[in-house]
């Protein structure tokens, strides 16, 4: 499903194609939850979900982009690609570096502020900007990218066409909350604006955003508007945190 812009044509990388479909059994593995649930979820309409020769199937970025606002805990296993095109894969520090952190970005609503953010995104000069706006829009029109607790993570379900050699993230504190229709119905103050070049590193950062935000040293960063250098700092100790192995059960006292 390619959503409409301002001329009715978005192209996309690969399209829908390029991002595997989800089984309900595999969605459900993703989410942790049963088969029962997720069937029931599409049924009530909460989750995005295809019908392919009479059974259903799930898109990642949506399935992520829906967990993440329901604040639903999700398997790194979703950003998984087969061995041929893996790689090193960026890390989220390493993408806002590329796409920075700005202050007191201005905007009275939702197309304004998102117009402001994309003037202040650093973009390759041949990048076409007003272009790069209408997508964010036509994604906004397809459902909120506020995911609550004032924040919000614009960007597209799948790549587009913008040439861009890394991935950026880029944050940007607005001047006065906006509303955004997040689930909470809080305004948005913070939003994180992904742009990648493959789908690989749009999921692997979406995901990596979702989980770092749980971090309390970060998020309280970010909820407090802190300095850059201290931003970074938490990012980096949350990214460690995040990949370092899970520690060993202790054992139970007397269990000797």
């Amino acid at each position: 499903m390619t959503p409409p812009g301002a001329s009715g044509k978005i192209l996309l990388v690969g399209g829908d194609r390029a991002v595997k479909k989800l089984t309900v059994r595999e969605a459900a593995s993703l989410l942790g939850t049963s088969e029962k649930s997720v069937y029931r979820w599409i049924k009530q309409g909460l989750l995005p979900a295809y019908r392919i020769n009479d059974q259903y199937r799930i898109n990642r970025s949506e399935l992520l982009e829906w967990a993440t606002a329901q604040k639903i805990h999700v398997s790194p296993e979703i950003f998984a690609e087969p061995e041929s095109e893996a790689g090193p894969p960026p890390t989220l520090a390493d993408a806002l570096r590329a796409g920075g952190i700005h202050y007191r970005v201005g905007g009275h609503d939702k197309a304004s502020v998102l117009r402001a953010v994309v003037d202040t995104m650093n973009l390759p000069d041949d990048v076409d900007r007003e272009f790069l706006y209408q997508v964010l829009l036509a994604r906004e029109a397809l459902g909120s990218t506020g995911i609550g607790d004032g924040i919000a993570i614009p960007h597209v379900r799948n790549p587009i066409v913008l040439h861009l050699s890394r991935p950026t993230v880029t944050l940007c504190f607005l001047e006065r909350p906006v509303d955004f229709g997040a689930l909470d119905g809080q305004p948005v103050s913070t939003l994180f604006t992904l742009i990648s070049p493959t789908v690989r590193a749009h999921l692997h950062l979406l995901s990596r955003l979702a989980f770092t935000l749980r971090d309390p040293r970060f998020n309280a960063a970010v909820r407090t508007q802190a300095s850059r250098e201290e931003i970074f700092e938490a990012l980096h100790a949350a990214e460690v945190a995040l990949a370092a192995p899970p520690a060993p059960p202790r054992p139970e006292p007397g269990s000797d």
